[in-house]
């Protein structure tokens, strides 16, 4: 029997013989790849049976369909794992082995929010509800800006196979809570835990088996589904209440009436959060109009606040208000100037509205705070293509290669600068 390549503290992948199977959730195949024999081990594409390290790509939700991974591979990959001859490792151990997971991580293996969404094909209003809600969690906020690693990366993947199977953000959250007691380590990221869906159904594993939010193996979820429609009183009485009723009804003149929302918040302190909560939760729903009041309640009862006002901006913008929009992000920066992400969503807006001088400002002022937040790069390298000034454009487009070049926009870049796959590794 052949052994494994010998490995060392120092270097894991050194010398190591790997063949990677399935679809890469966090860069391209052919990214990978340099970067494996940058680790100093050899990729094995043409004769995967030859290698002694199986990476199993964790892009499409195989392994919620089988009950062991090794289900994944074809016959002569399986026997080589049954036999010795090869070790089966996820993608996210993989980059461990790389070193992509541990210590510092450096600002090129970081997405922002933005940047998150597009890699997810979600909204970026999705992402930031995620963070709102610690469902994922920056390694570093650079003013106001949240920065995700890949380890976030796969936790809000996970998420995002979760919104994929029908249920809703509030659902997810809801159900996700409820599983806690339930799961072996709370602690460990999401995309470590056994997250099992059978119809609406939400089950982890324990040493028991499955088991659901009750303890008991396939409870019925939907019976206590909130978009299902539950019992109510006839007047609701919290904040959670009225985003329950308002979110149950496709009818925005059967929403609670304000007098509801007056009692709910009338003597708490809690008021602005929950509000803002709330407002988050109708978003989620596409219930915007009603959002947008409940952002405007946050700012009514806590007094003014560039975050809120920052995710009023969104909403107002989804609603096809852009110049509401812009005035809600002029306030967040008049609010906070650090806050780097509503400059460049204000220039994303005044871009739309045919003031690019202004536009362009905008994303000079973010950089100006920031340096190195690349979608504001990105966006002055698009404005400057357009508008033919090529040197300029190029500039940018080479800051952000610099900064992300492992962005789901960084083969745009590379091909708006003409450059080859050899000409990013130097």
């Amino acid at each position: 029997m052949t052994e494994p390549a010998a490995k060392s503290e120092s270097a894991p992948l050194d010398g190591r013989r790997i063949t990677i199977v399935g679809r890469l959730a966090g860069m391209s195949r052919r990214d990978a790849a340099r970067l494996l024999r940058q680790a100093g081990a050899v990729v094995v594409e043409r004769q995967p049976e030859t290698a002694d390290l199986i990476a199993l790509g964790e892009h499409e939700p195989l392994l919620a369909e089988v009950t062991d991974p090794i289900e994944c591979l074809d016959t002569p990959l399986r026997e080589a794992v049954l036999s010795g001859r090869a070790e089966l490792i996820s993608e996210s151990k993989l980059w461990s082995l790389a070193g992509l997971l541990e210590g510092e991580t450096a600002s090129d293996r970081l997405y922002t929010p933005a940047m998150l969404a597009d890699l997810l094909d979600v909204s970026v209003t999705i992402i930031r509800r995620w963070h709102r809600r610690s469902l994922i969690r920056p390694v570093k906020e650079v003013r106001r800006l949240p920065y995700f690693d890949f380890r976030e990366v796969m936790t809000a993947k996970r998420l995002a196979d979760l919104l994929d199977s029908g249920l809703s953000p509030r659902t997810i959250e809801k159900k996700l809570s409820e599983l806690a007691p339930w799961m072996p380590d709370v602690d460990r990221s999401l995309d470590q835990l056994s997250i099992i869906m059978q119809g609406r159904r939400m089950l982890t594993r324990s040493e028991d088996g499955l088991v659901d939010a009750e303890g008991q193996l396939y409870f019925d979820f939907e019976a206590h589904d909130p978009e299902k429609g539950t019992e109510k009183s006839e007047q609701a009485e919290t904040i959670e209440e009225i985003v329950e009723q308002i979110a149950a009804s496709s009818d925005s003149n059967d929403a609670p009436s304000g007098d509801y929302l007056s009692r709910a918040v009338l003597d708490n302190p809690e008021a602005p959060e929950q509000l803002r909560m709330a407002a988050g939760d109708l978003e989620a729903a596409d219930q915007l109009p009603q959002a947008a009041e409940m952002y405007r309640a946050a700012l009514a009862a806590g007094g003014p606040d560039a975050a809120v006002c920052f995710e009023l901006a969104d909403v107002l913008y989804r609603m096809g208000q852009a110049e509401a929009a812009r005035e809600r992000y002029y306030m967040a920066i008049e609010l906070d100037e650090n806050f780097v992400e509503a400059r460049v969503n204000l220039g994303c807006v005044l871009r739309e509205l045919g003031q690019t001088d202004l536009a362009v400002a905008a994303f000079y002022g973010a950089i100006a705070f920031h340096r190195d937040y690349a979608d504001a790069h990105y966006h002055l390298a698009h404005i400057f293509d357009e508008l033919g000034i090529r040197d300029r454009a190029a500039k940018h487009w080479h800051s952000f290669l610099d900064i992300a070049p492992d962005s789901p926009w960084a083969q745009q870049a590379r091909v708006r600068l003409d450059l080859s796959d050899d000409d990013t590794d130097e």
